[in-house]
Parts: C-alpha cells; sequence; structure tokens
C-alpha cells in the first residue's frame, strides 16, 4: 500500500510533527516481504481543526472519529484511492471491565512517547518520526523484536482491554514469537474477561491469525494451554486426547487437526474447513474390532461448522463454502465421469481444487507417509472434463425457462424448476443430449407426464 503523500506531510511539518505508527513499523522492523496493507499516522502539535483543513487540501476527509481525535484521509492516485488513519495522541482511562469501558481525551499537545503507552504489546508501542527518520521506541519494543517476545505495557492490559487476550496469542502464531511470562500469567489469570468483548472483534482476531499465520497450530495450542479454547472453540477443545486407533491415524484427533490446518494453503475457507474437518469424531466415536469408526462425522461437522461460523459473525458465503468443504471431504476418487460432473455441480470452481487440497492435506496429516496419487489423477481427470466445457448448470442448458413457458404455455412456478432440473439431471448422465431439440421433446414428455400426475393426485384429494 503506498504511504501518503510527501506534499502532505511536508505541509503537516510546517506547523507541527507527523510519525508512522502501528503494525507498518514493527513489520518493517522484522524485514517482512510482504506489502504493507495498512499504514497508521500520529500527527501532534497541530488542533483538530486545524489538521482536518490541511488535510482537505490533499485528498478526501471523513470526521469518522471526532471524539477519539481520528481522521479518515483518503488519497487518490492513478485511478486508485488510499485511506489512511491520522490521529491525535491520546489517553485513554479505564472505567471498568470490557472494551470500551473507558474514557479518551486527545490532546495535540501531548508528546509521541504518552501516546503510545496506551497500545497493547511493546513491539505494537513504537513511532517513526517522518521529519528525522528517527525511531521512537520508549518501551523496548525493538528489543522485544529481536528477542521474539510478545510483552505486555502494563500489568493492567488486559483489563484495560480484553481484546488483548486474543490479539497476544494472534501476534505469537502470526511472528511465531513466545508470549513473555509475566505477559502469558498475566493473560492467563484475566482469561474470563474475554467474555465481555464483541464476536465481531474476536472474529476478526481469529480470522488473521489463521490467515496471516505460516502454522496457526502455534496459536491454537496456545489457546488450548491457556484455557482460551474452551472459551472460544470448545467444540475444538474436545478434540484434545481422542485417539484415532485402526492403523490410519499417528495423532489424536486435536493433533491431526493441527497438522492439517498447517498443512493447507493459507486461505481463510481452507483453514476453516481443515479446523472444523474432523470436530465432530469426539461424538461420532464407535469402538469396533480393530479399532473405531467415525460414521458421519462430515456430516455432523458441516453443521457444527454452521453453528460456530453464525455466531461468529462471518459472511454467508464463507459459511456455505466452508461447510461444503467440511461435508464433501471424505468423497472417493473411484467414481464414472457422470459421477465427476456431478460432483463438479455440487461443488464447483475453484472450490473443487480446495477440495482436493483439502484431501491431500488431510492424507499427510494423518502421519502415516501415505501418498495422494489418486488425488493427482483425480485433478487432472477434473481440469480434462472442465476443458470439455460440459453443462454443470441449468444456465448451461440449451434451452431454457422462457422457452419451456413458451412452449407450454404456462407462467412460471415451481414446475419449470422441475422440468430444468430434471434436464440438468440428463445432461449430466450424457452431455451430448444438451441441444435444443432433445431437450425439447424430453421436456415434453416430462411435462405431459408430470401433468397427468398432478392430475389424478387433485382428483384423489377431490374425492376424499
Amino acid at each position: 500500500m503506498c504511504s501518503i503523500s510527501q506534499q502532505t506531510i511536508d505541509d503537516i511539518l510546517s506547523a507541527g510533527k507527523i510519525f508512522e505508527v502501528g503494525g507498518a513499523v514493527r513489520d518493517r522492523m522484522l524485514d517482512f516481504k510482504a506489502p504493507v496493507k495498512d499504514r497508521d499516522y500520529l500527527v501532534t502539535g497541530i488542533p483538530y481543526e486545524s489538521l482536518s483543513d490541511i488535510l482537505k487540501k490533499h485528498g478526501r476527509v471523513d470526521l469518522v472519529g471526532r471524539s477519539f481525535g481520528v481522521i479518515k484521509f483518503t488519497q487518490f492516485r492513478h485511478d486508485e484511492q488510499f485511506t489512511f488513519d491520522i490521529t491525535l495522541p491520546r489517553k485513554e482511562i479505564s472505567t471498568g471491565d470490557g472494551h470500551g469501558d473507558f474514557l479518551v481525551d486527545f490532546d495535540p499537545s501531548l508528546p509521541v512517547e504518552e501516546d503510545l503507552k496506551r497500545r497493547d504489546f511493546t513491539i505494537n508501542a513504537m513511532a517513526k518520526d517522518l521529519d528525522s527518520e528517527l525511531l521512537i521506541d520508549p518501551l523496548g519494543g525493538e528489543v522485544d523484536l529481536k528477542n521474539k517476545q510478545i510483552r505486555m505495557i502494563s500489568k493492567e492490559s488486559f483489563k484495560e482491554d480484553p481484546l488483548r487476550i486474543v490479539r497476544a496469542v494472534q501476534f505469537a502464531s502470526r511472528l511465531e514469537f513466545e508470549i513473555e511470562e509475566k505477559t502469558l500469567k498475566a493473560l492467563t489469570e484475566n482469561i474470563e474477561l474475554v467474555k465481555t468483548v464483541s464476536l465481531e472483534r474476536i472474529s476478526e482476531e481469529l480470522q488473521k491469525m489463521l490467515v496471516l499465520s505460516k502454522r496457526p497450530s502455534v496459536g491454537l495450542r496456545l489457546m488450548q494451554k491457556t484455557g482460551l479454547l474452551d472459551l472460544l472453540l470448545p467444540d475444538l477443545a474436545a478434540c484434545v486426547g481422542v485417539d484415532q486407533p485402526g492403523g490410519y491415524h499417528k495423532y489424536d484427533v486435536f493433533e491431526h487437526t493441527m497438522h492439517i490446518i498447517d498443512e493447507v494453503q493459507p486461505i481463510l475457507r481452507l483453514r476453516l474447513a481443515a479446523m472444523f474437518h474432523d470436530i465432530n469424531k469426539p461424538q461420532c466415536k464407535r469402538i469396533v474390532e480393530g479399532g473405531a469408526t467415525f460414521y458421519s462425522h462430515e456430516i455432523h461437522g458441516s453443521k457444527t461448522a454452521s453453528r460456530v461460523l453464525k455466531h461468529y459473525r462471518f459472511p454467508h458465503e464463507t459459511i456455505d463454502d466452508v461447510c461444503t468443504l467440511v461435508e464433501r471431504h471424505m468423497f472417493t476418487t473411484d467414481v464414472t465421469d457422470k459421477g465427476l460432473r456431478r460432483l463438479l455441480r455440487r461443488i464447483g470452481d475453484p472450490l473443487i481444487f480446495e477440495l482436493l487440497d483439502l484431501r491431500r492435506a488431510d492424507v499427510v496429516a494423518q502421519g502415516m507417509g501415505g501418498i495422494t496419487d489418486d488425488v493427482d489423477r483425480f485433478e487432472a481427470d477434473i481440469r480434462a472434463e472442465i476443458d470439455r466445457k460440459p453443462p454443470l448448470s441449468v444456465s448451461d442448458l440449451a434451452i431454457d425457462g422462457y422457452r419451456i413457458m413458451k412452449m407450454f404455455k404456462i407462467k412460471g412456478g415451481p414446475v419449470i424448476g422441475r422440468i430444468l432440473d430434471h434436464l440438468m439431471e440428463m445432461v449430466l448422465d450424457d452431455p451430448s443430449q444438451n441441444n435444443e431439440l432433445t431437450l425439447e421433446t424430453s421436456a415434453r414428455e416430462y411435462y405431459e407426464n408430470e401433468m397427468q400426475n398432478e392430475d389424478i393426485e387433485s382428483n384423489k384429494e377431490s374425492d376424499q
């Protein structure tokens, strides 16, 4: 992401001082190769209204956080727009338990060091002076970065904002840092306060942990160690220690889940599917001679995924995709061409390829040295079928609902959908039948039979 323009910086410096703060400073010091997504700035020495007037000369200003001393500033360059948070220094005074239970006092005369003291962890409490290019680090964040540790700024940090409990785990997972001893103790002692945090804020941190971590298992194991997993994801916590006898798995359900989450690509719906794919094995486990069975765990797991993701306010599309991946992860690669097309119709592209990745990761995560040659062959067959462009949805049919209404001189209704579904099943069996003449003939036969059957049923009801 672009930084704020130099001309804007120069205008601000003519009246006060400007600092880059937050994750961009931290990540630059860690030499992250990924582009910086968010850049935040702190301005001192300029009153709120005066700062707004300066910024209006260089872009759009939205005074969304007037009471907090926050300005959303948008600049337009080369047909793109970039939005930055620009704030005045402030102090936050806790007034009770829970995120949001505090008073905010912003004051442009406060030194940058005072503002940094209100932040969550030392590694996030550094600033870069955009005039002198010097690093402002009053709390030892640079040393903690070198030591790869997460350290709280104050012993009251988690009480002041319980969301920091989840953020500490998220950063530890994402950066693969240790949580400093006193910080971990304070986090564990205040773990119950996480119940006061909004579900949306928790969801945001969990998503960051899953997508931005190379190994999300680092964070999930830390959650299990501290008791956070029992509070936020009790269904996953219930998988700890549930063994899988029978010779197919080296690990218990929880350990297997940790391995598969690390193995799949860092795509949110795919890592969520990995987390939920075996989540109902504890409930479905049945001991049999020579091992255990877990029949229908994928069906129950899909329902659990839906319940939990709805609870955490995930988008409907994400929930649907995750549930599809979980419910279908036990698919067989030994199918006919017809079966392959049906699977493609149910799953769709690109989700079908993520389902294959999930299967490969599942095999690797079993820890038994299994191979996935069958999945590779199945993928080749799927790609070849897609290249042939077979009809996979009603919109691919050679005739549509309007044509059917015209043929039978009827208005739209459920019967139209039934006819189209019938035709869809026919061309899935044999794509060569997807032509107007064949489909119209089949539609006429189906319609006449359906109408005759409906008339018979209607007469039966009348007789009664």
